[in-house]
């Protein structure tokens, strides 16, 4: 019996029916099908869309207006519309990226302005929104958010530079008018040592997740006007991408493997899941640097249930609701995270996110296919495995569990579509790892 079983058989499935479900199967396609269509039964897998076409960060903030998660972040957005064109569904992927090109391209000012020299970059509010009514397709006037995230940037500026090249999305002048922007606006910032919200939308650092982030976008512009020629009658165009991209790749390597190494307390931290996504889906990262990143984000931010965002993260600590009202639960913490850090007593309790192991499953579903070994498709199983385990009694995927009262709870903002959207991809990884399989019908001691 391996070790992948015995830690499995002993995981803390939240919903029974599923734990039973998946404890009866063994490692076969037809059994991730089984799977595959009792979570489409009971709506795990539903997303809620707006008419814009975007994707609200939980259907529960429709419900819950104070909590702001019936807004659409730029961010979530790109991973949903990521997945849906992993699972084949382009459509999907396409008139996302479609709907926030046009949400940038009505605010397409705010780039002008700060390349121009018209606005400091230090202005947060005047910086290009990455959080929005996504109903409406507006800026949210009336609050103060720290808009300074240029990995949200850099997610949007690499899903539709990999769109257009498939085709997927129009290459259009006003396609072609905003992308040409963004190098620009990352110049004028110096994005490579700019001190943004990053990922956790907090204390402002040089982040490199942040910086990797724009790397990505950045990669897949180059590589989209060298495929194009869209932008061949600019011919500093592609040089000014590579300069760019030096700039960021020299400053990357000198913070990694950590997020942040300035000499502040609050802007120096060794641990962040947020680097995950350099390695997946951006592949920025890879060989022996991905591996320290995976090995730090197992050895020191796994818990029971999830996985910390950063040791010491107190959005959510234990028994938050309790000392939080539902508007100051979520408010913006950008400029005074110390006041919420009071609430987060013990390192070791921190809220237990539920996106990241699905995204370490799809890493090592994609390492198993490139080196056959047992050790990766143990791994990619034990990640599934948890994954499915967070899923709640009502067959939600949350944001993550904290803890209330000694215990560790479901968070509100449940359903998460962001989560969702990580399930979906970590699905279809098993599903390529199953079909690769050189003996599929054999019987394993994993279960799934």
């Amino acid at each position: 019996m391996c070790y992948d079983f015995v830690h499995t058989y002993f995981m803390q499935f939240h919903n029974t029916a599923l734990r039973a479900l998946i404890a009866n199967q063994r490692n076969r396609l037809p059994d991730l099908a089984a799977i595959e269509a009792t979570l489409r039964d009971h709506g795990t897998l539903t997303f809620v869309r707006l008419r814009s076409g975007l994707f609200p960060a939980s259907p529960s903030g429709i419900a819950l207006p104070e909590s702001g998660y019936a807004n659409v972040w730029v961010r979530d957005n790109v991973y949903v519309a990521h997945a849906h064109a992993e699972a084949g569904e382009t459509a999907v992927a396409g008139e996302v990226a479609r709907a926030l090109l046009e949400f940038f391209s009505a605010s397409q000012d705010r780039f002008r302005d700060v390349i121009s020299g018209r606005t400091d970059p230090a202005d947060i509010s005047r910086r290009p929104h990455v959080r929005f009514d996504g109903e409406r397709m507006e800026e949210i006037r009336h609050e103060r958010w720290p808009h300074a995230q240029n990995d949200a940037l850099g997610y949007f500026l690499w899903l539709y530079a990999r769109l257009a090249g498939t085709g997927d999305v129009p290459l259009d002048t006003n396609a072609v008018t905003l992308l040409a922007l963004f190098p620009s606006y990352f110049r004028a910032i110096r994005y490579w040592e700019d001190e943004d919200s990053g990922h956790w939308e907090e204390t402002r650092k040089v982040s490199a997740s942040s910086i990797g982030t724009v790397i990505a976008g950045l990669e897949e512009l180059f590589a989209l006007s060298r495929s194009s020629g869209a932008w061949a009658a600019d011919p500093s165009f592609a040089d000014d991408i590579l300069e760019l991209l030096a700039l960021g790749r020299s400053a990357l390597a000198s913070i990694l493997p950590g997020e942040c190494a300035q000499l502040a307390p609050q802007k120096n931290r060794r641990y962040d899941a947020a680097l995950l996504f350099l390695i997946y889906p951006l592949e920025i990262v890879d060989g022996e640097m991905a591996d320290l990143i995976i090995h730090d984000i197992e050895r020191f931010l796994a818990g029971r249930v999830g996985i910390r965002r950063y040791l010491g993260d107190s959005y959510w600590a234990p028994d938050y609701d309790k000392h939080l009202r539902v508007p100051e639960r979520t408010r913006n913490f950008a400029d005074d995270v110390d006041v919420r850090d009071r609430l987060l007593e013990v390192v070791g309790e921190e809220a237990e996110w539920c996106i990241f192991d699905p995204i370490l499953s799809v890493v090592y579903g994609r390492r198993f296919l490139v080196t056959r070994s047992p050790t990766d498709r143990d791994r990619q199983l034990h990640h599934f495995n948890r994954t499915l385990s967070q899923i709640t009694p009502s067959w939600e995927c949350p944001e993550l569990y904290y803890h209330r009262d000694g215990q560790l709870r479901v968070g509100p903002h449940t359903p998460l579509q962001w989560t969702q959207a990580n399930l979906l991809l970590a699905r279809k990884s098993m599903a390529r790892s199953l079909e690769s399989d050189a003996h599929p019908h054999e019987e394993s001691s994993h279960v799934l």
